[in-house]
């Protein structure tokens, strides 16, 4: 076989390992999903009245506007959450010298970080349908036909790769579970800082700056664009350039590190 079917073989089977890991500890999946959903229905049911009228051709009923403008960076938000679980799980195979085990077998090197980055989609996915048909049984409609709903995926899952990867790396390199579980904390607070919630041309200046051209802003514009069926524009080309340079540089340092590592 091939070095690439190996590759292939040995990730698939690290795929299972976690898998199963997540299938035997189902209240971690529980918990991470329930705080987007938490923020879905707090947001539209506490501050969906107020908020949906100040947004910009506010109709009759402002929570449900609201509930529209919110879903995609709900649904962002959900991306971030797996992802840093991710760094939690990576920090615990690498305290309890589990990778050290991995360095002694003959499977492919990039296997076991391969077999963490895939359980993290896989549970992303299911992440998502989950909050997503939460919001369309709350009222929302975007209007997305197959080309909307095909980029809306397609940006959520590049999403998730630059988010896993760096929270993979972030695990790797802090050295125990409980520095791990707050290293990756900007990307639950920086969605705070960006489009998500209201309108950037609402914030002060300065901040308005820094939400314009941070990574979230364009993901997540680049989203509720495809899920409203409208073109996302050059929204688009920042969301990817900014999800692949962060893949790039992220499984590189990763892989650096995955090298480097020593159990606690």
């Amino acid at each position: 076989m091939s070095t690439m079917t190996y590759a292939v073989r040995d990730s698939t089977t690290m795929l299972r390992r976690n898998l199963k890991h997540l299938v035997r500890y189902p209240s971690l999946t529980v918990t991470i999903i329930a705080m987007p959903v938490v923020f879905l229905l707090l947001f539209v049911y506490v501050f969906g009245g107020t908020m949906g009228a100040g947004l910009p051709g506010a109709g009759a009923d402002p929570r449900a506007d609201y509930l529209h403008y919110i879903t995609p960076a709900i649904l962002v938000m959900t991306v971030a959450a797996v992802a840093n679980s991710t760094a939690i799980l990576v920090a615990k195979d690498a305290t309890e010298g589990i990778i050290d085990r991995f360095r002694t077998l003959p499977i492919a090197r990039s296997a076991p970080l391969n077999g963490h980055v895939l359980a993290a989609l896989a549970q992303t996915v299911f992440g998502v349908v989950v909050v997503l048909a939460i919001a369309l049984a709350l009222g929302y409609r975007g209007g997305a036909g197959p080309v909307g709903w095909l980029g809306a995926t397609g940006t959520l899952l590049l999403m998730g790769l630059a988010v896993t990867w760096l929270c993979v790396a972030l695990g790797l390199a802090s050295g125990s579970v409980e520095a791990a579980s707050n290293a990756p904390m900007p990307l639950i607070l920086l969605p705070f800082l960006s489009s998500a919630f209201v309108p950037t041309d609402t914030m002060p200046s300065g901040l308005a700056w820094f939400a314009e051209h941070q990574p979230f802003t364009p993901i997540i514009e680049t989203l509720r664009a495809c899920l409203e069926g409208r073109d996302p524009g050059s929204d688009a080309w920042w969301a990817v350039g900014w999800c692949v340079a962060i893949i790039a540089v992220c499984c590189w340092w990763a892989t650096r590190l995955f090298g480097r590592v020593r159990a606690g």
